[in-house]
């Protein structure tokens, strides 16, 4: 079984920063991508960055040069700083992980596992 939870979501205002962190455990072989996705209310979600293994980020055009997407990949977690925060950045944020996991259903097949989201309000 693998398991992935968020955790950093909050209230803040606008222009300041939070640090969302997520960490991915159980029988987990390999996590290829890691990545962070939002969504607000009414609206679909949508991914907001994401980083495979030792490679390069990718993010949104809506949060390029506000939010910097990291990854400790020997604790299997992943990082989203994002700064400059706007009323429109509130959503709930959910963490995705790509795992090759040894155990379960999905054993030895790449399966997305997801996090129960954590809640970010930025207030203007």
């Amino acid at each position: 079984q693998v398991q992935v939870a968020e955790s950093g979501g909050g209230v803040v205002q606008a222009g300041g920063s939070l640090r969302l962190s997520c960490v991915a455990s159980g029988s987990i072989v390999v996590i290829s991508e890691m990545g962070w996705y939002r969504q607000a209310p009414g609206k679909q979600r949508e991914l907001v960055a994401s980083i495979i293994t030792n490679g390069p980020a990718n993010y949104v055009d809506s949060v390029k040069g506000r939010f910097i997407i990291s990854r400790d990949n020997a604790k299997n977690m992943v990082y989203l700083q994002m700064n400059s925060l706007k009323p429109e950045d509130t959503a709930v944020y959910y963490c995705s992980a790509d795992v090759t996991s040894n155990s379960g259903l999905y054993y030895l097949t790449p399966h997305v596992y997801w996090g129960q989201g954590t809640l970010v309000t930025v207030s203007s």
